[in-house]
């Protein structure tokens, strides 16, 4: 049974986009279906969200604050539902779902800037994709945040 009265995980997400337009995607290591997704993680207590997405982007991709311009904040925070399956086990059974604040970055450096072996890795592979493919590559329960945030940050990307 669904279990409502769980609050959401605080989280940070960064869409990536680099000087063509295309996003970082990175593939996840921890799933065995074909699950990319773009950099995020939990906000830590007393931590801003914009400290927690830079934090979250050099965690996962290598990426330092440095070489990202930060271009927009979503106006909103975006929230998803984990799926009955994965409640209770995903982040101890603490949280329902996460609630979100989007970042779009400009990625300044180049491609040998990404360094997804870090030590926490949770990428297997990655790499740019087109705006619209961000939808399909993504997990279905995450599928209508992923298509907000793209409408969102289309115009500046």
């Amino acid at each position: 049974m669904t279990d409502n009265s769980l609050p959401y995980r605080p989280c940070a997400g960064v869409m990536l986009a680099n000087r063509e337009g295309r996003i970082f995607v990175g593939q996840r290591l921890d799933s065995s279906a074909d699950a990319w997704q773009m950099p995020q993680g939990g906000i830590d207590p007393g931590e801003e969200a914009e400290e927690a997405a830079i934090r979250e982007l050099g965690e996962e991709t290598g990426i330092h604050g440095g070489l990202v311009e930060i271009i927009a904040r979503s106006k909103i925070e975006h929230f998803y539902d984990l799926p009955d399956h994965l409640r209770g086990k995903m982040w101890g059974g603490k949280y329902r779902g996460q609630r979100q604040h989007w970042f779009l970055m400009r990625f300044m450096g180049e491609d040998s800037d990404v360094n997804i072996a870090t030590k926490d890795q949770e990428f297997r592979s990655w790499r740019w994709a087109e705006l619209d493919e961000l939808e399909r590559l993504i997990v279905p329960f995450k599928r209508q945040l992923y298509r907000a945030v793209v409408e969102e940050f289309r115009p500046l990307v």
